[in-house]
């Protein structure tokens, strides 16, 4: 099973997300609603990928990535933006700070999964 960390505000785009992940069968998906809270619960889930919105109060997914790179022992996790607002700026902004893969909103919950773990290749 891959450990999956979602950081998402918006509650719908969770349950969508965690039911697609789940049925799947590949993931673990745990989740939560804002950068810190992830940060937070870093250590005892030690996730194998992040999914990570960009735009949310407090600390966009790029902030919470960049203090999740902070840490070493997630310096190397694949983390996998999913955003509305994937303009060709803002794609190589993510990935420059490290993101193996962006997906756009709204997204196939269908395909997913295959997004993920192919972003973890």
């Amino acid at each position: 099973m891959i450990r999956l960390l979602h950081v998402e505000d918006d509650t719908d785009i969770r349950e969508i997300a965690r039911l697609a992940l789940e049925l799947s069968g590949d993931f673990e998906v745990v989740q939560c609603a804002s950068g810190a809270d992830a940060i937070a619960m870093l250590d005892r889930l030690s996730p194998d990928v992040l999914l990570l919105d960009m735009m949310m109060p407090g600390m966009t997914g790029k902030e919470t990535l960049t203090r999740i790179r902070a840490i070493e022992k997630f310096a190397r996790t694949p983390a996998v933006f999913m955003t509305a607002r994937a303009q060709l700026a803002q794609l190589e902004e993510l990935r420059a700070v490290g993101a193996a893969e962006v997906i756009r909103k709204p997204f196939d919950p269908m395909a997913l999964g295959d997004q993920i773990k192919e972003a973890m290749r």
